[in-house]
């Protein structure tokens, strides 16, 4: 025996009435409640029940939903568990889910194309901040903008990243009176004026330059004419793999220089935050453009760490490439931020400094693994081949200790 709940969700379109199977209509005009935003509660002018409009947080929503007897409607646009507020009432409150055509749906509907094969992600109501080395490569991404992040700041965004493999179809005010749809070069995107209801999805023209783990030295912008101060390709390789990164850590690069740390780990965890900190003005500047050139967008600032670490989220993993003289300070407020399951890998190539980086995380109760690693890469003399040998790097990883239950 199927029991019918007493609340129900129902999906909507833009035009209203007409996107309504007759049991949807028949259940609206029957219910005592009908909830939901001004826009769509203003297509049943002719509704007698109360009207309960969506406004501010869920939170107080749901609480009044909770306590109520009296039959219920509840209406969203689209699909509302797809970036709606489906999800959330679903997992409060008892109800049933009556979904109509996502926005996304009807866009591709009007792009005759099809979309298993997309990337979705959204920009509504969150920032835009780290999409790019989340959409980099992808050949078909939909996105559900805002009011803040447009179209034509979606087009600023990806001219700023390079991202001019790009084109865009436009679709507004789907099934609406004024509904439009179109093709548009990342130029006519940043300066055409769209409607605030609209979806954006781009679509590879070329396919861009692909960077693969290990990026070469060479290719970063660096400080010069004393090049060096980078973390060397297969330095990088390895102390990465001891961070332990999934697809969305979150990240701190201590001492980040050219970012080429904080890039390779962005590339590795696309939907996750890095955050990086440079005290060298110079240094910091080379970072910017290397985000721009490998497409991966970092929160980086000007500070001599610890200072400036405190408005960054608790991280899951931390790089230490540098540490200015401030290493125990720096380590016992790292220790304290990471996450429970987190890693800190610090590169030292000194023995001094060695030892001093063990003894900070033992006094901080942290289990220590070292790696030495010493390389040498091959190198031409005549018609042979000679070693050029790297300096050696003391890789430090660092993890709290598991708790002993017994």
């Amino acid at each position: 025996m199927t029991l019918h709940r007493l609340m129900k969700l129902i999906g909507i379109g833009d035009n209203g009435q007409e996107s309504l199977l007759p049991q949807y209509m028949q259940w609206i005009e029957n219910c005592e409640v009908l909830v939901g935003g001004e826009r769509v509660l203003d297509f049943f002018p002719s509704f007698t029940g109360e009207k309960v409009v969506i406004k501010g947080g869920l939170s107080v929503l749901v609480e009044r939903l909770a306590a109520e007897t009296r039959s219920t409607v509840i209406l969203a646009s689209g699909d509302p568990l797809f970036y709606g507020i489906g999800g959330y009432l679903a997992k409060k409150l008892d109800i049933e889910v009556y979904p109509y055509m996502s926005s996304l749906q009807l866009a591709f509907s009007k792009m005759g194309e099809s979309w298993q094969d997309a990337y979705v992600t959204s920009i509504h109501g969150r920032p835009i901040k780290g999409l790019a080395q989340r959409i980099d490569g992808k050949k078909k991404i939909a996105l559900l903008t805002d009011a803040e992040n447009n179209p034509n700041a979606l087009a600023r965004y990806l001219k700023h990243f390079g991202m001019t493999e790009y084109r865009a179809f436009v679709a507004e005010n789907l099934q609406g009176n004024d509904e439009k749809y179109g093709w548009y070069s990342l130029d006519e995107l940043e300066t055409v004026i769209f409607s605030p209801l609209n979806v954006v999805i781009l679509q590879q023209t070329s396919a861009p330059k692909r960077y693969p783990l290990g990026i070469d030295d060479e290719e970063f912008s660096q400080r010069k004419p004393d090049k060096g101060l980078i973390t060397k390709k297969e330095i990088r390789v390895l102390s990465l793999q001891a961070m332990q990164l999934q697809k969305d850590s979150i990240i701190w690069d201590v001492g980040t220089c050219t970012g080429s740390m904080a890039i390779e780990a962005g590339k590795l965890s696309p939907e996750g935050q890095i955050f990086a900190v440079e005290k060298n003005a110079p240094d910091l500047e080379n970072c910017m453009q290397n985000q721009q050139k490998f497409r991966v967008d970092i929160t980086a600032i000007h500070s001599k760490a610890p200072a400036g670490l405190e408005n960054f989220p608790n991280p899951d993993a931390i790089f230490i490439g540098g540490t200015g003289g401030e290493m125990v300070e720096l380590l016992q407020l790292c220790c304290t931020r990471l996450k429970p399951q987190g890693r800190i890998v610090l590169n030292a190539a000194t023995i001094e400094n060695l030892y001093k980086a063990v003894e900070a995380f033992k006094a901080c109760g942290f289990a220590v693994e070292i790696l030495q690693a010493q390389l040498a890469r091959s190198k031409p003399i005549l018609d042979m081949t000679r070693f050029v040998p790297l300096n050696p790097i003391y890789i430090i990883s660092a993890h709290r200790k598991e708790e002993n239950h017994e």
